[in-house]
């Protein structure tokens, strides 16, 4: 019996993954296989070149790339606020730093290696959305890492060094490769893909169509990358 492999590629700063998490996450605890299920986390910078700015609120970042108001960015804030509370997210904007992404995955490339990539997604999430804490910060992604559960002394060693950058590279370029342009997106045993923060219906039918597909007689050949076909 095959198992399924879940590709999730995503950004620490973006509210639709923490959220697209928990919905894929609900989604997952209704699947009767849900023991036979693995995740992959993959990296996905929305603003690769943006600068850490902890003096700038989310609020005023968002209107400014977005080029809308101020009252429509808090506006639209406040609706993830509201969906992410379905789902247990306390998202708190009003102390989230404004803060590039890079070294955050570097962790998340590093907790693969432990075993603990899915806990330090969670933490990270966690860290930049309701604890107002730099995700862009070494000592603070160390010690997230060191909560996730990797040694103290191979987390200090590799976040302060340039360990998994070209890890988070391979990660863009293969999204480049698929065609991925926002996140969240996820793949399931490279067959099917959903697309966004979809409710968790819809991540249990894409689970369900994958173990049928794996695992029926007829479509018991080597997996091939058909995804482009098949779209939930």
């Amino acid at each position: 019996m095959e198992k399924i492999k879940v590709e999730i590629w995503s950004d620490i700063r973006c509210p639709f993954c923490y959220l697209g998490k928990r919905r894929f996450e609900a989604g997952l605890e209704q699947f009767q296989y849900k023991n036979d299920v693995s995740v992959e986390w993959h990296s996905f910078q929305l603003d690769p070149y943006l600068v850490t700015q902890p003096g700038v609120s989310v609020y005023d970042h968002l209107a400014d790339v977005k080029g809308i108001s101020r009252q429509q960015s808090v506006q639209a804030h406040e609706q993830i606020v509201l969906q992410g509370k379905q789902f247990g997210i306390d998202y708190n904007f009003d102390k989230a730093i404004v803060a590039n992404s890079f070294h955050a995955h570097r962790l998340t490339h590093l907790a693969k290696l432990h075993h603990r990539q899915n806990e330090a997604e969670e933490l990270l999430f966690k860290a930049y959305f309701t604890d107002g804490i730099n995700i862009s910060d070494i000592d603070s992604l160390t010690k997230l890492g060191i909560e996730a559960g990797i040694p103290a002394d191979i987390v200090k060693s590799a976040m302060n060094s340039e360990d998994f950058t070209d890890n988070v590279a391979m990660d863009e370029a293969y999204a480049r490769e698929l065609g991925i342009t926002g996140v969240p997106f996820f793949l399931f045993n490279e067959k099917l893909s959903v697309r966004g923060a979809q409710p968790p219906e819809t991540f249990l039918r894409a689970l369900l169509k994958t173990w049928e597909m794996v695992n029926s007689k007829e479509n018991s050949s080597k997996a091939s990358r058909s995804y482009f076909l098949r779209k939930f």
